[in-house]
């Protein structure tokens, strides 16, 4: 087992020697540990395990590089763990994974390593998705949330205020917009898990949810009614959303803010970088704010994001952990960051000069993730996200009424939690 006291007072007093991290048995050399992950086209990893193997002679991290896909690199590591296979030492686990994985017994509860001092240091959201049955078993590395994307230049052209609120989305959007050229608002509206992260932003910032802390079903509500009819709504009466929306993932809800064909947009973190990119036409006239709410209520963003869990079946467990740790120190982060584009997740970074003196959007993507809430925290996940994207689309497309999707949506995750239990 590792020392815990001795891996504790090496975060604590921010000392990276990982070289003097204690473990009870004989200290692991020439040993390799593998992971998965898309192809490192631009080295961000490269430097991450570079920097760790030249502190740890003899200690070796492998790099697999898997599919772009999030749900065919799910399924590899799925298939391994299912053979109680040692190919992966580490699993890099998005969100949503975390129940599912650990309530198949496949990941290693890290509560005596990453203790609640430890997790102070990280965005909340990311400590809740990285939570479940009451264990932690993941180490966040990359944090992710919705937000929401503006014209800066127009609205303070028009001498307007960001909007705070839905019914002020809606009068901004019909004041300065001029469909079908210029909409007002886009997002990822397509039958995919895309979908199921806007209406989770949506729902919450009307006041509702999916499921309770507890776990029950509360999505039957007058909540998710007001939700699915504002979203139709936008679409049909109010019109400040395109019909095209209904085909939209990130990438062509980007492309629409990019040409300057829409004044809002919700996406991720990502975004902004490629608004701001050398030749963008939009290059430094965005901003971003959270999602917006009804006047009681407060703003929800997605969260989703990325980080290690060490697989029960590892042969090297030990330094599997030494290395999440060490992809999670403050410095490697940094170069995820740069690197990658992506938002880190220590709190402390938002505030680093040199991060926000390359990414000036840092204070206000900070107050965005600071909001993030994961999604609903179940084995069976997958399964309560398509009975989602089906009745959402279904009303997008004006084929269910928000009633009818409510009360069907809510019966069908009532059958899922039935299955678990």
């Amino acid at each position: 087992m590792l020392n815990f006291g001795k891996l504790l007072a090496f975060f604590l007093s921010a000392v990276l020697l990982f070289n003097d991290l204690g473990c009870g048995k004989q200290k692991e050399e020439g040993v390799t540990i593998s992971f998965l992950d898309t192809e490192d086209k631009n080295g961000a990893w490269a430097e991450v395990i570079a920097t760790f193997e030249a502190m740890n002679p003899g200690s070796k991290v492998r790099l697999i590089e898997g599919p772009a896909s999030t749900d065919t690199r799910e399924s590899q590591y799925a298939t391994s763990l299912l053979a109680r296979d040692s190919t992966y030492d580490l699993i890099y686990l998005d969100v949503v994974w975390v129940p599912k994985f650990s309530a198949n017994g496949w990941l290693v509860p890290l509560d005596e390593y990453f203790p609640p001092a430890l997790q102070e240091e990280f965005l909340p959201g990311d400590i809740q998705a990285s939570t479940y049955a009451g264990h932690i078993w993941r180490i966040p590395i990359r944090s992710n949330g919705g937000m929401l994307y503006y014209r800066k230049d127009l609205l303070e052209s028009a001498n307007l205020e960001p909007p705070r609120t839905f019914e002020e989305l809606v009068d901004i959007s019909q004041k300065l917009q001029n469909p079908p050229d210029v909409w007002g608002f886009v997002f990822q509206g397509k039958q995919y898990e895309g979908l199921t992260c806007v209406f989770l932003e949506i729902l919450r910032g009307f006041g509702g949810d999916v499921l309770s802390p507890d776990g029950r079903c509360v999505f039957d509500s007058p909540e998710s009614v007001a939700t699915l009819t504002w979203m139709r709504d936008a679409i049909f009466q109010e019109r400040i959303v395109p019909e095209a929306v209904r085909t939209y993932e990130e990438n062509e809800s980007l492309v629409s803010f990019l040409s300057g064909k829409s004044i809002f947009m919700r996406n991720w973190p990502y975004a902004w970088k490629v608004c701001n990119e050398e030749g963008s036409e939009i290059g430094g006239k965005v901003g971003i704010i959270p999602m917006p709410h009804v006047p009681d209520q407060s703003s929800s963003s997605t969260s989703g994001g990325w980080g290690f869990g060490v697989s029960q079946f590892s042969r090297h467990k030990d330094e599997a952990l030494k290395f999440a740790f060490h992809a999670a120190r403050p410095e490697s982060l940094k170069v995820f960051a740069r690197k990658q584009g992506g938002a880190p997740s220590r709190k402390s970074l938002y505030k680093d000069s040199e991060l926000v003196a390359l990414f000036p959007h840092y204070p206000e993507l900070y107050e965005v993730l600071i909001h993030a809430q994961p999604r609903p925290v179940h084995p069976r996940y997958a399964e309560m996200s398509d009975v989602l994207q089906r009745h959402v689309s279904a009303v997008l497309t004006d084929t269910e009424t928000p009633e009818g999707a409510v009360r069907e949506a809510a019966g069908e995750i009532n059958e899922i939690l039935a299955r678990s239990s």
